[in-house]
């Protein structure tokens, strides 16, 4: 039977029932045949030696296309698990899951006691490489249900079986998919590339611990992860990156310098701020309160703990109850507040509300704590504790737009002194919503239209709404390229409706605002641990918790030294003299280290001129210069916000 295949350049082709992609690749060129990873068959990911049974569309993804990572991480993922077993014993081994993720792959494994170390990678990595070597052939097949369970069972991988009973269970499926490699079969539903020895460049880069299902009360699986590309100067690149990523991890470099520490006995997930992290931080929050200000935004506080009653009223009791935190005094219940949003609602109903004041535009630095998982705990991007810089605004239906449009127009302000490009999505109802179909659709159709007035490029997230509304999600790129979530801007006409909120309109009736939940850094903490990673902890002068160090070379020159720091003090900058009995290089390999920004060397020369020798911690040395013309300089510095010194 023949079927109509259409490819990319609008073309349709005739061909046999069961052609493969690769046949048609082959059928074109034989050098496209040589580049084919896949193809994507009516939008789905589709095996090259995988038969297409009826009409549709097909696009060969070849090696620059961006989907064809998911053909050979998904096969180097099964290399990996094909190597485990054959190291440490097919019958030791029960295999969990094994899919891609972004710039790689990993398998979640159960070894029973036996424990993969970092050590043991490079002789996992060797017989990898062995067995994309044999090149051997990656064949896809399918099973009944019942044979699937009795073949998993057989093979001993009780995993394998709970997620196919799972499987049936949820769909209702009555067959399942699976692939073999030489020895090796695995549940899966692809897709892969035509044999082992199509993937070659791959590293395997660390071991973890990891629940089964990511539930806590299940068992702890050992989770292997690696990476894989196409090219062997992009594999190289990336794991650059990598090491370049190690060397700026917050988590280590954020006490190194002194800024933060985290006691997993007594605050698991609760970072402590120590004086040089406190003072980076009201930096930064004290140029978020100033934009806030001049863009007409009133600032208040709303307190830590309230009545269980207000959070049955917002709708966090039904879909956020798990991720909070409770405490019960005089027979009555009160929850840790994990959101700022319900307190602002007590704010807007504190006075009657006319329509003459709309929008109104609240924000907040509120501490909120959330409940996460121990085992996903993770430096200061992932905490239970910390400040929002939370604002809501309160408007009428025909003023949504406008003030989105204000929104996004202030995540620029607060973004630009950092130096961040940022992408936008836009998220849609999710599955577990609140509220009206139709109120949903009004709502995303009024975030997408300030998208596009704004032209803002944005791609939609289908369903990764939050459950009382649409959202746009901003996502900055760091100095290595890494992308990370910040900035929202949500519109909710649930929770007004749930409080009866109202304004008083022209008309003297009464009317149901519509709210803007929205935030730019996010959390506080995790910014300040992207802005660690971002900057390798070289803050520009303006964030930097120790603007200047003053150093005299000997004994005599210390109160000089004292005298100049008191005059750069009076400026308001930031200031330590280290009057240590240590040489004047260690004393300047010592500020470098700690990433201050300016170093000041005064001896006798200076003393004598009234002069200060300054040093970048760039190693540049700007010699002799006058000490009012250096503060100057870093007034405008400072007062700018810059990114960089004003001295390069």
């Amino acid at each position: 039977m023949a079927i109509s295949i259409k490819l990319p350049d609008g073309s349709i082709k005739e061909y046999e029932s069961g052609i493969t992609p690769a046949e048609i690749a082959k059928g074109i060129s034989e050098g496209l045949a040589r580049r084919a990873f896949g193809a994507i068959v009516d939008e789905e990911l589709w095996d090259l030696e995988r038969p297409i049974e009826k009409d549709a569309s097909v696009k060969l993804v070849l090696d620059k296309d961006p989907e064809s990572s998911r053909f050979f991480r998904h096969t180097m993922s099964h290399i990996l698990a094909q190597a485990i077993m054959r190291l440490y014993g097919k019958e030791k081994v029960k295999l969990a899951i094994g899919p891609t993720i972004e710039n790689g792959f990993y398998y979640d494994i159960d070894l029973g006691e036996t424990r993969i170390t970092e050590e043991d990678l490079p002789k996992i990595e060797s017989e990898m490489s062995k067995i994309i070597k044999e090149d051997l052939p990656v064949e896809r097949f399918e099973l009944p249900v019942s044979e699937a369970i009795e073949l998993m069972k057989r093979e001993d991988q009780p995993y394998k079986v709970q997620l196919i009973e799972d499987l049936v269970k949820d769909t209702g499926a009555e067959k399942v998919t699976f692939y073999k490699q030489g020895e090796f079969v695995d549940l899966c539903r692809g897709p892969h590339v035509s044999s082992t020895g199509k993937v070659k460049y791959f590293k395997l880069t660390s071991v973890s611990g990891a629940y089964w299902r990511g539930d806590e009360n299940n068992k702890m699986l050992q989770r292997v992860y690696g990476t894989a590309f196409a090219k062997k100067s992009d594999l190289e690149d990336y794991l650059r990156m990598i090491e370049e990523a190690k060397k700026r991890d917050h988590r280590k470099l954020g006490p190194a310098l002194g800024l933060f520490t985290i006691n997993y006995e007594y605050a698991p997930g609760m970072p402590v701020f120590l004086p040089k992290g406190t003072e980076m931080l009201n930096q930064l929050l004290q140029f978020s309160r100033e934009k806030h200000v001049e863009d007409g935004y009133r600032e208040v506080s709303t307190p830590q703990i309230m009545s269980d009653a207000l959070w049955r009223t917002s709708g966090h009791w039904d879909h956020y109850r798990d991720n909070m935190y409770f405490t019960e005094k005089e027979d009555q219940q009160f929850a840790v507040k994990p959101m700022n949003c319900p307190g602002h609602i007590i704010v807007y109903k504190s006075s009657s509300v006319s329509y003459r004041d709309l929008p109104m535009k609240l924000f907040e630095f509120g501490k909120v704590h959330r409940y996460e998982r121990s085992g996903v705990l993770h430096g200061l991007f992932r905490v239970r504790g910390f400040v929002q810089d939370d604002a809501h605004i309160f408007c009428t239906r025909e003023q949504i737009q406008q003030e989105i449009m204000g929104v996004i127009d202030f995540v620029q302000k607060i973004y630009s002194p950092f130096n961040f490009e940022y992408r936008a999505e836009l998220s849609t109802r999710p599955e577990d919503y609140m509220g009206e179909v139709e109120l949903w659709d009004i709502a995303t159709k009024a975030l997408e239209d300030s998208l596009l007035a704004k032209k803002m490029e944005f791609k939609v997230n289908e369903g990764d709404g939050a459950f009382y509304g649409p959202k746009i999600d901003y996502h900055i790129k760091d100095s290595l390229g890494r992308e990370w979530q910040c900035a929202t801007i949500q519109l909710d006409f649930m929770m007004p409706e749930r409080f009866g909120i109202k304004y008083v309109g022209p008309d003297n009736e009464e009317y149901q605002p519509v709210m803007i939940h929205r935030a730019i850094f996010g959390s506080v903490e995790r910014f300040m641990g992207i802005l660690i990673e971002h900057f390798a902890g070289a803050f520009p002068a303006w964030l930097a918790p120790t603007q200047v160090s003053v150093i005299p070379i000997a004994d005599r020159h210390a109160e000089y030294a004292e005298s100049v720091a008191a005059e750069l003090k009076s400026r308001g900058f930031r200031v330590e003299v280290d009057d240590r009995q240590k040489s004047t290089n260690y004393k300047i390999r010592e500020a470098q280290l700690m990433k201050v920004p300016y170093m000041i060397i005064v001896g006798d020369r200076e003393k004598e001129d009234g002069t200060i020798s300054v040093r970048l911690r760039s190693e540049k040395d700007l010699g002799s210069i006058a000490l009012q013309e250096f503060m100057d300089k870093l007034s405008q510095e400072v007062n700018m916000r810059s990114a960089t010194s004003i001295f390069e």
